[in-house]
């Protein structure tokens, strides 16, 4: 099921989104695994875009927050206000309180603000006066980035970059695709015209239907020993944690059913990790001084790390 459904909700998203199957898919796959994602890239390559389409290929509540440095916790989470006609409290909920929600320049919040996000993204639920309001599912934060104008920003602190599941990037289009974005968008925007192809009841089955995908024990072993890898590297400051342990496999389990698998193979592995753990590892000074980045490094450790084999 899982796989079928996925193919849907790619070829919706594409009605709008051209020529980023791999982006799609792997946007999909913190889906499958709850989880949630940084969109690090230049902007008007189409990270809004992107978030909208989801939302409304599944059917799903959608709110866009505008990350700016005037921006209160209590923006994000809701307010409690007091009704003089009931003479009583009432809770006003905020945008956080979606499910899929759209964290537009993140790192132009204070870290007030962003530490707003850390209990909804980790426990799903919000706390505001004493009051705890839980999230509906599923819920998903994509949080964009721009990686160019860094003046007047706050970066991310490691315990909030730590909760993102997988970053990604949509970069450019080549010639084809511009020129089919062109004429796509010739007449009219398809956006609003985009129509659900699954609802979040079947999004909720094929999560739970991801955590059935066989991962056998020496495949799991695999997973344990590229993670402990980037502990062990002497150009690596902080590797990962043991959460991002967990991501990966959750993740190769994920991209297992979209292949259409029922059991995770190491190549899984391979692929999803880069886009799991580069975020997450700090390089040492030295490092960077050789002009080394974490895309590299994870992927020289991967390629260090004994594969198991059949038999």
């Amino acid at each position: 099921m899982i796989a079928d459904n996925i193919k849907s909700l790619t070829e919706n998203i594409k009605k709008v989104i051209i020529g980023k199957d791999e982006t799609i898919q792997l946007l999909l796959t913190a889906m499958l695994c709850e989880g949630h994602v940084l969109l690090e890239d230049v902007p008007g390559t189409g990270k809004t875009t992107l978030a909208r389409a989801l939302a409304a290929s599944i059917g799903a509540s959608y709110h866009r927050i505008q990350f700016t440095p005037d921006l209160l916790p209590s923006d994000v989470t809701g307010l409690s206000w007091f009704n003089q006609k009931k003479q009583e409290f009432e809770f006003r909920p905020g945008p956080i309180i979606s499910n899929i929600v759209l964290a537009d320049e993140i790192n132009r919040a204070t870290p007030r603000t962003q530490s707003a996000l850390l209990e909804a993204m980790q426990e799903r639920q919000v706390t505001t006066d004493g009051t705890t309001h839980t999230l509906p599912r599923p819920f998903m934060v994509l949080a964009t980035q721009n990686p160019i104008e860094l003046e007047g920003t706050f970066p991310l602190p490691e315990a909030q970059i730590d909760r993102f599941f997988i970053k990604l990037s949509i970069g450019y289009p080549d010639q084809l695709e511009e020129n089919q974005i062109l004429e796509r968008f010739r007449k009219n925007d398809p956006l609003p015209q985009l129509e659900p192809v699954i609802d979040s009841n079947t999004i909720l089955e094929m999560i739970q239907e991801r955590k059935e995908i066989l991962v056998e024990e020496s495949v799991r072993d695999y997973i344990v020993r590229v993670a402990r890898a980037t502990r062990e590297n002497q150009d690596i400051q902080l590797g990962i944690s043991p959460r991002a342990t967990l991501a990966l496999y959750a993740a190769a389990q994920a991209w297992a059913a979209i292949q259409n698998r029922v059991y995770v193979l190491p190549d899984d592995v391979k692929f999803i990790a880069p886009f799991v753990f580069s975020h997450r590892i700090i390089i040492s000074p030295q490092a960077q001084l050789r002009g080394r980045n974490p895309q590299q490094l994870i992927d020289d450790l991967i390629s260090e790390v004994a594969v198991p084999v059949e038999g």
